[in-house]
């Protein structure tokens, strides 16, 4: 197996895109942070809603939509090597589950190159945002995983099970 962004001597290099087919490409990813019973009961406590969660720095989940959005935008100014990329769509949800919060980023785009890293750089980011959002109540908040769980276009499709 080669690495695509090493070059023939093992240096870094940016994969070369130029006679790659234009196509759909999407990819989710997940984040899931475990904000535990503690930090959920105060914030159900606060307020908690369908939509979003409030603590003194203001809507969680939305602050966190905005921050995963941008991120996402920008994953070339993050990820060395990473091309850049006009996405056509970003789309963020996040949602409660027990004491969890639960993100899903969603991009996509038409071009030579996939968006799993927007993808992933924009779940991941949303999961910070929360922490910082959060960490006021406590510091003890884990973000537990970021995964890619599906991507089509390109060579191959990816679905996690």
């Amino acid at each position: 197996m080669s690495l695509s962004h090493l070059d023939s001597a093992g240096n870094p290099a940016m994969v070369d895109v130029g006679l790659k087919t234009v196509s759909r490409r999407t990819a989710r990813a997940r984040s899931v942070v475990a904000l535990g019973p503690d930090i959920m009961q105060h914030l159900t406590q606060s307020g908690l809603t369908g939509a979003d969660i409030q603590t003194r720095k203001g809507p969680v989940f939305q602050t966190a939509i905005i921050a995963g959005t941008m991120a996402a935008k920008r994953t070339d100014d993050l990820i060395p090597l990473c091309h850049s990329l006009g996405l056509d769509n970003c789309q963020i949800t996040i949602i409660a589950e027990g004491s969890d919060a639960v993100i899903d980023c969603t991009v996509s785009t038409e071009g030579k190159t996939g968006v799993e890293m927007e993808a992933l750089v924009g779940a991941s980011v949303a999961a910070l945002t929360i922490y910082d959002m959060c960490k006021a109540l406590s510091h003890d908040i884990v973000i537990r995983e970021t995964k890619l769980m599906e991507k089509t276009g390109g060579k191959r499709d990816f679905w996690r099970e």
